[in-house]
């Protein structure tokens, strides 16, 4: 069985590119305090929204855990 072709026409680093220029022009005229809330509330509502909740409940555990066994 063949695997599909890759579609070749997608240029990634193009994309990574054109997202940061994106979040650059949002984030120019922040403050540093200002663009940590941008970057803290992209973490909750963001395509990787979930990823990031699980990350944090499992290093949660991970230190309450470790905080035990001392």
């Amino acid at each position: 069985m063949r695997k599909p072709k890759a579609n070749r026409k997608f240029d990634a680093l193009a994309f990574k590119e054109q997202a940061q220029a994106r979040i650059y022009e949002e984030i120019k005229d922040m403050t540093p305090a200002q663009q940590i809330a941008y970057y803290e509330e992209a973490t909750r509502r963001g395509p990787l929204a979930k990823w990031w909740q699980g990350i944090r409940r499992q290093s949660a555990r991970t230190r309450a855990t470790a905080g035990r066994r001392k």
